[in-house]
């Protein structure tokens, strides 16, 4: 199991995770997409696992539906600059299947470092995955979507003294299967995350 109380330093965290081969997806990435963005921000995105071309590039939503997620922060004023990407996962599981149970415990650990050092104000999870990893809920997206939660206090992949507010949303490839309507609603959501953030900048 990671040990993540051995990381004093972002960049040791960094480093950890990408020399990480603690659960089998070590052998069949290509490299590990640890996340993006600044360091000092207010707001986390965070998905579930890298696709194929995140797996090729080391970066997070670089594929279609990266190209979404940036098309829905840029319709409410957000630019990716201002946001960190991270996944629940950081090495790609092998066809796309969803992450075992192990997997999941082995990588939970980075992402609470993560956001350990990031402390934002706002989550938003992206779909069902990240959602109910965050919220430690069997509820999905549909009946969560848009809606600003507090944080449950050590939930899971979060620190336990971590105070934010956490925002689900659609994950941008099921706005791309369900077309213009699911696209409609995604933007509704990203407008109440625009709204939120822009609350926090003006207290």
């Amino acid at each position: 199991m990671v040990n993540k109380l051995s990381w004093s330093t972002w960049d040791e965290l960094q480093q950890s995770a990408l020399r990480c081969t603690a659960c089998d997806l070590g052998a069949t990435r290509t490299q590990v997409v640890f996340g993006s963005g600044p360091k000092s921000v207010r707001l986390v995105i965070i998905g579930e696992a890298p696709g194929a071309e995140e797996d090729r590039q080391g970066f997070p939503f670089v594929g279609r539906s990266g190209a979404l997620l940036d098309r829905l922060l840029n319709s409410v004023g957000i630019g990716r600059a201002e946001v960190y990407i991270a996944n629940v996962i950081k090495c790609r599981p092998p066809d796309n299947r969803n992450p075992s149970a192990r997997e999941i415990a082995t990588c939970r650990p980075f992402l609470e470092a993560q956001l350990e050092f990031l402390r934002p104000e706002i989550i938003v999870p992206l779909g069902n995955f990240a959602t109910r990893f965050i919220l430690n809920t069997k509820v999905g997206i549909t009946k969560l979507r848009g809606q600003i939660i507090d944080l449950p206090a050590g939930s899971m992949g979060t620190p336990p003294h971590l105070r934010a507010v956490v925002i689900p949303v659609l994950h941008p490839a099921a706005v791309l299967r369900g077309g213009e309507a699911a696209f409609s609603r995604a933007q509704v959501d990203f407008a109440v995350i625009a709204q939120t953030l822009s609350s926090l900048l003006a207290s």
